[in-house]
């Protein structure tokens, strides 16, 4: 193996250089995000309407699309420090392994008690709603991971933390469902007899594996249901986006601190989170004309909202009580396949990264579970990480823009992110290792019961 005496292993931010502004790209974007609208007068949603849901101070960086920086608070910035700055690291032995000309780096967001980036959202939407003087938190979970982080952060702050788990995820990774329980959160499988909309979905949906969307509408009742809650959310929104900045702004920082220029940015997409956290400083920079990067989305075959959705206004959730979002969407009713793709499986995607999608900033790949598999294992045999299903899309698309250098001869910096670890992900692995595991690619027949159910209403076509 041949190592670059200029770059190490691990390109190392010092703890003071941790940044202490989230950095918030529509401030930069020439068409902004499409406000969110009240379902019922199909108008741009107020303040004062948003914070019977979400938290004040939340609502406030939802709705903020001027200010290009937001000061992170203190506490924050102190709980930051018990897991930040990330690694960014040189896959040096994939590169080897793969004999590209291509530089690969990843930023590795595993490195907490949760296992993924969650965590930086987690503890902001918790300390905000700690602030305001709130009993408690509900939210909805898909493979996990934000789940997990919610309920770390709420025992750290001292609240109290219910999740409705989408039901396969429920059911085929019990280690995560019982790291939430083991810090105080109470778990329930989605949808359920416990909501309204719960019983509704199981009446119409008999048997049904669930979905985010389900469980969206589930914690958001739950939410509304007890003095003293708010509902949080853990990908699609600005504020999210907002807050997993940090991700994009330490890789930014530590490239720049080596010398370093990445030409490829990729990142797995499901709600936009991870993808929007990494890439929103670097977008930044492309949207001031001050540096180009090519941008790749990566989702799953299984459930492609980017690559074959409509660019419309949606429901956020299954039970169609969230406000409607102007985003690429399969339809608030579409129900993905049980795969493994865990937290990708979401019906939609953020309105900002749906909006840098149409105008063309982003490019979008999906590919089918058992392609993902080959490239997590290759990854872990070179790179000693055990990656998330989620994750795994974004190292696919890696190998693969690192295998074309090779047949081109083009010396590019990929740079993707790796934003969990697979240990509690063990029956995926099980499956794709006794050969079990199987591909599926919704037929557009199957999309188009959840087109069907997109509301009508004049200019949402």
């Amino acid at each position: 193996m041949k190592l670059d005496n200029n770059i190490p292993y691990k390109l190392i931010l010092e703890e003071n250089e941790i940044p202490k502004q989230w950095y918030n790209v529509r401030a930069h974007m020439k068409n902004k995000p499409a406000p969110l609208l009240n379902p019922a007068t199909l108008k741009p949603m107020t303040a004062d309407e948003l914070s019977a849901v979400f938290c004040r101070q939340l609502v406030e960086q939802e709705l903020d699309d001027t200010n290009p920086y937001i000061d992170i608070p203190q506490e924050i910035q102190d709980f930051y420090r018990m897991y930040r700055p990330a690694p960014l690291v040189r896959a040096y032995c994939l590169e080897e392994k793969l004999d590209t000309p291509a530089k690969i780096y990843y930023k590795f967001e595993g490195n907490n008690t949760s296992g993924s980036h969650k965590l930086n959202s987690a503890i902001a939407q918790a300390y905000y709603a700690k602030h305001q003087g709130l009993k408690g938190v509900t939210t909805e979970t898909g493979a996990g991971q934000w789940g997990t982080a919610l309920s770390m952060a709420c025992a750290y702050l001292g609240l109290d933390c219910q999740v409705y788990m989408v039901k396969v995820s429920y059911e085929q990774k019990p280690f995560r469902r019982e790291v939430m329980r083991t810090y105080g959160a109470k778990v329930t499988p989605s949808p359920s007899d416990t909501t309204a909309v719960g019983r509704k979905i199981l009446k119409e949906h008999p048997g049904t594996s669930g979905s985010l969307g389900c469980a969206i509408s589930e914690a958001v009742e739950a939410a509304a249901s007890q003095e003293g809650y708010r509902y949080v959310l853990g990908s699609v929104l600005n504020q999210v986006l907002l807050h997993q900045s940090i991700i994009g702004l330490e890789a930014q920082a530590a490239l720049n601190k080596y010398g370093v220029k990445p030409d490829v940015i990729i990142g797995c997409a499901g709600g936009g989170s991870n993808l929007g956290g990494l890439i929103s400083p670097f977008m930044g920079e492309k949207l001031r004309g001050e540096k180009d990067y090519e941008f790749i989305a990566v989702e799953p075959s299984s459930c492609p909202s980017l690559t074959r959705g409509k660019f419309v206004y949606d429901y956020c959730d299954t039970g169609m009580v969230c406000p409607l979002a102007k985003m690429y969407t399969l339809g608030s009713g579409f129900i993905p396949s049980a795969s493994h793709a865990g937290g990708l499986r979401y019906h939609g995607m953020s309105p900002v990264v749906s909006q840098l999608y149409h105008d063309g900033y982003i490019k979008a790949v999906s590919y089918e579970q058992t392609q993902v598999f080959e490239a997590a294992e290759l990854f872990a045999k070179c790179e000693g990480i055990l990656p998330a299903p989620e994750s795994s899309h974004a190292i696919r698309a890696a190998i693969d823009q690192a295998v074309k250098c090779k047949e081109t001869g083009e010396e590019k910096t990929i740079l993707f992110g790796l934003t969990g670890t697979g240990y509690f992900d063990m029956v995926a692995y099980e499956k794709f290792n006794n050969g079990t595991m199987t591909d599926y690619i919704p037929t557009d027949e199957d999309l188009k019961g959840g087109f069907d159910g997109i509301p009508k209403f004049p200019g949402n076509e």
